[in-house]
């Protein structure tokens, strides 16, 4: 057995810390959550550290993984059927069984072979699930355990699946909006790239015949200058976007990259207003779920805060957290942070004082859902021609610019 020092946050919403003894890093993180608690680190006396309890999962054998054992959307399919064998009355490790003989994918098939053989042990299925966190995350986690110790793990993994779906129907939207001005980035620096080596340095040869060394307008010089920097130094340029790709991703995952890209997300016309409504979409429908499942509202906070996929919200409900946690209602911090519209917080403050938080939350998922279909819409159509507009005056520069010398070389012939 090895000693692992941890530091987590109760249901209260205070932070504890001590140390624990257990076989595996994975082991500790159940121990840790079967007791009630959040872990934030788990660190090995002597060894690394593990930032949230994340402990690495492994297969039998102790073969190694590559890239995801399940995407979101199959997960989403395995929450549902597991639901549905349940609400047909079979018991959960029978349920399990059948999960894991219709299961096709080798990687997803051994966790669900893992977490059966520890049901089967005669530990909570939420025990199982934590042992594998790239996999099912807090929210599926305290949704479950919650769900197990009210007795209704089949409503709740109904709830869960419910709440998987809306969440990645949503997502699908903000990326379906995301996809055309990306496509349409992607053909424009094909076509200045194709006309940079393949067109303009034949009009340069020429130019070059016909004048006879005589002095080219200014745009055009500029043209020919950037073609030839390209032609002459392909791999300083491939260089040169390369270490903005890799510069860019460097700065997003620093604290200050991250929320200053997050806040121009939320501020940018017309897309601030497709972000921000799919943040408050995902934020009530995530508290709500956890709320209605049992969860204690600070911890179903701090879950909420750590899935929203925001730094600036982020942070904002960090603050809320503290100050819920110091006794306040809801409603008021999360009006004074000024990340939710005052229609939000109204409705959150009217949930409190009726008793019907979680319901209200959903419901305000709900309309936000509604929103984001129309945002997406209005975004669509509004970068449609502005990106034909923008490709339309790349490509133009570039033609007026291999024809001015030719307008050129025609009045001189017709001066002659």
């Amino acid at each position: 057995m090895a000693k692992f020092r941890y530091s987590a946050i109760d249901a209260n919403g205070k932070e504890k810390s001590g140390k624990i003894d257990a076989a595996n890093e994975a082991e500790a993180n159940a121990k840790l959550t079967s007791m009630g608690l959040m872990v934030n680190k788990l660190i090995a006396d002597g060894g690394g550290k593990k930032a949230g309890g994340k402990a690495p999962s492994k297969g039998k054998g102790g073969g190694f993984s590559f890239g995801k054992v399940v995407n979101q959307e199959e997960l989403t399919v395995f929450t549902r059927q597991l639901a549905t064998l349940l609400q047909a009355g079979l018991p959960l490790l029978r349920s399990l069984e059948v999960m894991i003989r219709q299961e096709k994918k080798p990687a997803f098939k051994n966790v669900l072979s893992q977490i059966a053989d520890n049901v089967r042990s005669g530990n909570n299925f939420s025990d199982g699930l934590a042992q594998h966190p790239k996999v099912f995350d807090r929210l599926f986690v305290n949704m479950v355990r919650a769900g197990e110790a009210g007795g209704v793990l089949d409503v709740v993994l109904s709830r869960l699946a419910r709440f998987q779906e809306k969440a990645l129907k949503t997502k699908k939207k903000v990326k379906s909006a995301m996809i055309y001005p990306i496509v349409v980035i992607t053909v424009a620096v094909a076509i200045v790239v194709g006309l940079m080596i393949g067109v303009v340095p034949r009009f340069q040869q020429i130019f070059q015949d016909m004048l006879g060394g005589a002095q080219l307008p200014a745009l055009t010089r500029w043209v020919i200058g950037f073609s030839e920097f390209i032609q002459n130094n392909i791999i300083i340029t491939v260089g040169i976007v390369i270490a903005i790709f890799i510069g860019f991703k460097v700065a997003l995952n620093t604290a200050g990259g991250r929320r200053a890209w997050d806040w121009l997300g939320l501020h940018t016309p017309k897309l601030g207003d497709l972000l921000g409504k799919a943040a408050i979409a995902r934020f009530a429908r995530t508290f709500g779920t956890l709320l209605s499942s049992g969860v204690p509202i600070l911890q179903s906070l701090q879950i909420t805060k750590e899935i929203i996929g925001n730094s600036v919200i982020e942070q904002a409900l960090d603050k809320v957290h503290d100050r819920v946690r110091d006794g306040e209602p809801l409603a008021t911090p999360l009006e004074q942070q000024r990340v939710f519209p005052t229609m939000v917080t109204s409705m959150i403050d009217v949930g409190e004082e009726t008793g019907e938080l979680a319901e209200m939350l959903n419901r305000i998922a709900d309309n936000y859902d509604e929103d984001v279909d129309n945002a997406v819409s209005s975004l669509t159509s509004i970068i449609e021609p502005i990106m034909i507009v923008v490709l339309a005056v790349i490509v133009g520069v570039i033609v007026i610019a291999l024809f001015l010398p030719i307008i050129g070389i025609i009045q001189q012939l017709s001066g002659g």
